[in-house]
């Protein structure tokens, strides 16, 4: 792999939205942070900080470290954001274009996501990355309607489709979530 000489102050931004699956410190976001951690790593570069906003959707920027990583990027403390893909930086193409395209680049920030191919300092990626976005808005769209319907098609067919049992009822795994009263 190309080593980059270039002295960066990396900040490695993880994200795992609720609508992905579990919280907390899960082994999917483990796993971003040991993949990017090992990329950084390899590269000689330095590890500024890690941000993780752990079950926060990629459709909004409202994140408290997507937050705080941006404003270490505008006081100078880091020059390079890198993410496993371009989803995990976000899913709305208009508000991540903007990051991407003119406040990163004013205050030299680079940009990875490393599984997409994407790398602000080859213009090529650049061209195709609006559209790797709003591919990734579709998708989420996607996956809303069909966790909708879901959930609807269940209740339909009188199925509990709560995570939790009401109280004095526990569940019982058959196959399906059925309830039992205590």
């Amino acid at each position: 792999m190309f080593k980059d000489q270039t002295n960066y102050n990396v900040a490695i931004y993880c994200r795992l939205s609720k609508d992905d699956g579990n919280t907390g410190d899960s082994s999917s976001m483990e796993s971003q942070k040991q993949m990017l951690t090992k990329n950084v790593k390899e590269q000689g570069w330095i590890i500024q900080d890690y941000f993780v906003d752990d079950g926060f959707s990629g459709l909004n920027f409202n994140r408290p470290e997507f937050k705080r990583m941006i404003e270490d990027t505008e006081k100078g403390k880091i020059n390079l954001v890198i993410t496993k893909d371009l989803y995990r930086f976000g899913r709305n193409y208009l508000e991540s274009g903007a990051f991407l395209e003119m406040l990163f680049p004013e205050n030299g920030v680079r940009y990875i996501a490393l599984n997409d191919g994407v790398d602000t300092i080859d213009n090529a990626d650049m061209d195709i990355t609006p559209f790797k976005n709003i591919l990734n808005v579709m998708y989420s769209k996607d996956v809303s309607k069909k966790v909708k319907t879901g959930l609807r098609t269940r209740l339909i067919q009188g199925q509990f489709v709560s995570t939790n049992a009401p109280f004095a009822y526990i569940f019982t795994y058959k196959g399906t979530n059925n309830l039992s009263s205590c």
